[in-house]
């Protein structure tokens, strides 16, 4: 990752040679900067369309001779957010960096002073880091610094510079692991070494890391998990493992946040096998473990005091072969409920049921719990709300506002969340059709076409985690969120090839407090 400068001010940063580019993000190419203003009028008197999208524009006296402009459109529209200048920011810096620039200076203009562009400095210098982002197997197949040749990006700030680049730098990191883990292919992140990778990221720090991989212990505390790897056993590289990863913070413990992450290496569909070739991109299905690993590395990063932190992901692959769990059977859930299977290819609300149902037990003895299931879970997820994360929250969430704060701080800091509801038909479709099971997984059809696709498997989680039995009647009652992030986890939808956003570890730490004020 590129290191981050604060600079106090623009006029030393053009007079310096420790910059080779400045990239200028704003509403229009007006900034009241005198050198700036010559070039972008000259420009803008042979371009009407400057602004329109990102240019390079060659300059004698511009760091590097090279001065990019990359203008965000109009930003007070009611549908505009503060998203314009993350945008606009993550293309000029591209930009920067395709036309050889090492050492770019960042320097946005034009924020609005208006609700939801408080932290519109920090966001675009957070997708200016995070647009510069290669894949893990690039940066171990050609060399970090040939991959990612930015090595730091200077950044305009007049005060509380370097607030802005460690809280960013943090966010960042977090980010990045959570990128890693989601997009690299199925052999280079096996479940085996997946928790290698995590176990390596957060060595000497106070993230303490366990896992569990034996299968007798799998079978016996993660059934569901324990069916739905029964397939990859054959393959000792494809073997779950349960990875748990716990932090304490300084102080007093005033609040307690648990998190189950869906890990689910390569998902063929299992026995129910994705055919006509909807299984490309399936290596992005961890999508889940990785936004909760990310959220960790921005924990330890960022050290908040009086907050506890627990994650159990289940990285396990669904694979299809003569051992393969199969639609029909009957498996009895860690928490005791009978899960009658309705389709494989719903593999990832077993892995996540057993892990809820550990984590509900700690959350019982926990000074101030909350639950999270997070998961590139449903199609249904994209074609409902299209790049949006989503949650979908029990009665005690809602009563505390869980997904309220996940909407503020995602609208906040780019990272946007839509609220929809748990509701009383999606009990109903999931509920028991003999007395041999308590719950029924799901339809056997797939869940871009089943009405209440992203909600009813809430639904089935509460039940098979028994999360139900701490609804807002319960003894104790348990706020729990599921986050389903089937249409925000890549960009543009594109499952092989498009870039993992890292979805939603900024909107959860800023929610939890994690960053502070």
């Amino acid at each position: 990752m590129p290191k981050l400068i604060p600079v106090p001010r623009l006029a030393d940063a053009l007079d310096s040679d420790a910059y080779d580019a400045l990239v200028v993000v704003a509403p229009a190419a007006e900034t009241g900067e005198s050198e700036i203003d010559r070039v972008l009028t000259a420009a803008a008197a042979a371009d009407q369309q400057l602004g329109a999208q990102v240019v390079l524009l060659v300059d004698a006296k511009m760091p590097g001779q090279r001065l990019v402009f990359a203008g965000t459109g109009p930003v007070t529209r009611d549908f505009d957010d503060v998203r314009r200048f993350g945008d606009a920011a993550k293309a000029g810096l591209v930009r920067a960096r395709d036309a050889g620039a090492k050492r770019p200076l960042l320097f946005v203009h034009g924020v609005p002073k208006a609700p939801g562009f408080e932290h519109a400095h920090a966001v675009a210098l957070l997708d200016a880091a995070g647009g510069l982002w290669e894949p893990l197997e690039a940066r171990e197949a050609l060399g970090s610094l040939t991959a990612e040749p930015v090595t730091s990006i200077g950044f305009v700030a007049a005060s509380d510079g370097e607030r802005v680049a460690s809280l960013v730098t943090a966010l960042e990191a977090g980010r990045r692991a959570a990128r890693d883990v989601t997009g690299t292919e199925p052999e280079r992140m096996t479940p085996t070494r997946a928790v290698e990778y995590a176990t390596d990221l957060f060595r000497g720090t106070k993230v303490k890391v366990t896992h569990v991989d034996e299968r007798d212990q799998l079978s016996a505390n993660y059934p569901l998990l324990d069916a739905v790897a029964r397939a990859s056993y054959r393959v000792e590289r494809h073997r779950p493992r349960v990875l748990r990863l716990e932090y304490t913070g300084e102080g007093e413990v005033t609040r307690s946040y648990f998190f189950a992450g869906k890990g689910v290496v390569y998902d063929t569909g299992g026995a129910d096998i994705k055919a006509g070739g909807h299984m490309a991109g399936m290596s992005r299905d961890k999508g889940g473990a990785g936004a909760v690993v990310g959220l960790f590395v921005a924990a330890a990063k960022l050290l908040p005091k009086g907050v506890k932190l627990v994650a159990e992901i289940g990285f396990v692959r669904n694979s299809v072969g003569s051992d393969a769990f199969v639609s029909d059977e009957i498996i009895t859930s860690h928490a005791g409920v009978r899960v009658r299977i309705g389709n494989t290819d719903a593999e990832g609300r077993l892995v996540l049921a057993d892990l809820l149902s550990h984590l509900r037990e700690e959350a019982l003895k926990a000074k101030a719990p909350t639950l999270f299931s997070v998961a590139t879970l449903t199609g249904h997820a994209g074609r409902a709300v299209g790049p949006y994360s989503i949650a979908v929250e029990n009665g005690p969430a809602r009563a505390a506002g869980v997904a309220q704060s996940l909407s503020v701080a995602g609208d906040a800091w780019a990272d946007p969340f839509e609220i929809t509801r748990s509701r009383r038909e999606d009990f109903a479709f999931i509920r028991p059709r003999s007395r041999a099971d308590d719950v029924l997984s799901c339809n056997n059809a797939a869940s871009s076409v089943t009405a209440r696709g992203h909600q009813f498997p809430m639904a089935f989680l509460a039940i098979a985690s028994g999360l139900d039995k701490h609804g807002r009647d319960g003894h104790p009652p348990l706020p729990y969120a599921h986050l389903d992030i089937g249409g925000s986890g890549v960009e543009g939808g594109d499952w092989q090839h498009g870039r993992p956003t890292a979805a939603p570890v900024v909107a959860l730490a800023a929610a939890l407090g994690l960053i502070g004020a």
